[in-house]
């Protein structure tokens, strides 16, 4: 249980000795106690925890206001909606703190790409691992990015009349005109991917298109549907259609696609092509489970940022069954399981980071974002801590990403303004010399 601590901390807690660290991991810690970059300063806590063995650990915590909608947006390549990701500022902090342009930074929960995305604009070498094999038809189009004349150019020459199949399930989202131009856009895709032709217009295409299957606006293909970055089951639209006394109407799917496709391209200037061009060679994306990652040599990354998977407050499994169809995955083969009990998911974390801490350089460290479930009861920080030294890694700190919310969640004794994850907690730890 985290308390108010009014005396000076140790500025790293260790198990054992520390390995040198260059200055700017080094300063890490300092920098964050003195961080005042949005007006109030860090508040200093410590959180507390034990380990299997029975042993106390006391972590520090700091608690301010680390990034904020405030501060400068994140670029629009990011623009493309996953459920339960966080915003990219949270891996910009660590990765502008903790690595040099050329590092590797990595995330075997990768999602829709946020962190090696965000790494490669940054000039870091992208790496990322999902069970999902969505998470790489969304990330990597997103590293190699084509001009906006050449998607416009690829449209034009793809026949929308030519589709693979037309299910009647599917009418209770789409006009049968449009479904028909979906299905056709599917057949194209597949056949390039059959024949080995696929290429980075093609790879961007599907992108947008997996992106705009189904959603609440013209912007989208679909009738009005919620939420915007999943599909609801075709009994659920039925009622949805009922209730709105709603009917699919046309949508022009080359005109919905190029108009998403110019929003995600509208930050990517040349400076961003340079950073993107420098180390998208160089990326890593896989599909599998996050404690196996044989593609992924030991002592290569730098950092790792990311949120796994948290109990199952969120049901993945059953998101993406339409995405799966448009892409010709079977959905039913893709085992997204997800521990239901606390020991379940501290087993299976425990697993992850002894793979993390494989791939880790000496001296890397690990940003560990968990949030607030079963409404603050339940702290996954003072989980995550045991797992991450039972699996060798040294812990460093918990920051606590505190923005302006209306309701005190009085275990912190910062702002939380519902149920759900609303501040961002992450754990950070360090792998050091045995």
């Amino acid at each position: 249980m985290p308390f108010e601590e009014p005396l000076e901390l140790p500025l790293v807690y260790s198990t054992k000795a520390t390995t040198p660290q260059p200055p700017l991991r080094r300063e890490f810690v300092g920098n964050l106690a003195m961080f005042r970059e949005f007006g109030t300063e860090t508040r200093r806590m410590i959180t507390g925890a034990v380990t299997a063995d029975g042993r106390r650990l006391e972590v520090p915590a700091f608690v301010n206001e680390f990034w904020t909608a405030r501060q400068r947006q994140a670029s629009s390549l990011h623009e493309v909606s996953y459920r339960a990701c966080f915003k990219p500022q949270l891996p910009r902090f660590f990765i502008e703190r903790l690595t040099v342009p050329g590092d590797v930074v990595y995330d075997p929960f990768m999602g829709r790409g946020t962190t090696p995305v965000e790494a490669a604009l940054l000039g870091r070498v992208p790496a990322g691992n999902d069970v999902n094999p969505l998470s790489v038809v969304m990330t990597r189009p997103r590293l190699n990015p084509p001009a906006l004349a050449e998607v416009e150019k690829r449209l034009s020459q793809i026949r929308l009349d030519d589709p693979s199949d037309e299910p009647d399930d599917l009418l209770v989202f789409y006009h049968p005109e449009t479904l028909r131009g979906i299905s056709s856009l599917k057949n194209y895709l597949l056949r390039r991917r059959e024949d080995g032709t696929l290429d980075a217009v093609d790879d961007w295409i599907a992108l947008v298109a997996l992106n705009r299957l189904t959603g609440h606006s013209n912007g989208f293909f679909s009738v009005y549907t919620m939420p915007p970055n999943q599909a609801v089951s075709v009994k659920s639209q039925r009622k949805i259609n009922e209730r709105r006394q709603q009917m699919p109407t046309v949508r022009d799917v080359v005109k919905i696609i190029l108009k998403k496709s110019k929003q995600l391209l509208g930050d990517v200037d040349a400076s961003a092509r340079a950073a993107l061009t420098t180390v998208a060679p160089r990326a890593i994306l896989l599909t599998g489970p996050a404690d196996a990652t044989p593609g992924l040599t030991s002592d290569s990354v730098a950092l790792v940022v990311t949120s796994p998977p948290f109990l199952n407050i969120v049901q993945y499994a059953t998101d993406n069954w339409l995405r799966c169809w448009f892409l010709g995955y079977d959905s039913a083969g893709v085992n997204l399981t997800v521990p239901k009990r606390l020991d379940q998911w501290s087993e299976a974390m425990t697993a992850v980071f002894q793979e993390l801490h494989r791939v880790l350089l000496q001296g890397g460290h690990l940003a560990f974002e968990v949030g607030e479930i079963h409404g603050g009861a339940t702290k996954l920080e003072e989980t995550v801590l045991p797992c991450g030294v039972a699996a060798g890694l040294t812990p460093v700190l918990v920051l606590i990403n505190d923005q302006e919310f209306t309701k005190t969640a009085n275990c912190w004794g910062v702002d939380n303004n519902a149920k759900g994850t609303n501040t961002n907690r992450i754990v950070v730890f360090r792998k050091d010399s045995v």
